[in-house]
């Protein structure tokens, strides 16, 4: 695993909010995998939202697949929407339910 590389892919996903949230994807607990080839040209990135009928559903995973194509490394970026496991407010980091008001 391309440790250094997979701190750059969060970096940027930390760059990407949902519209209606006023905390980054990868703290409100949105992404579930990361996945990069031994090569580090490939990524695959399970993601979620939180809900299923997100109306910034198409924006936000435009803006993640667009912000991670810029990452050098990278030929390939595949982001895969998912729903299982359902996310829930406990996949929010400290920071996020802080900011939220639930912790």
């Amino acid at each position: 695993m391309n440790t250094e590389l997979t701190e750059r892919v969060i970096e940027m996903l930390r760059t990407v909010y949902d519209p209606e949230i006023p905390v980054n994807i990868y703290d409100l607990g949105l992404i579930y995998n990361i996945d990069i080839n031994e090569e580090a040209d490939w990524l695959q990135l399970d993601m979620t939202l939180t809900a299923p009928n997100c109306p910034a559903a198409d924006f936000i995973v435009e803006d993640v697949r667009q912000k991670l194509e810029s990452i050098d490394s990278f030929k390939r970026v595949d982001v895969n929407l998912v729903f299982e496991p359902e996310w829930t407010k406990d996949m929010m980091s400290e920071e996020a339910k802080v900011e939220l008001g639930f912790a």
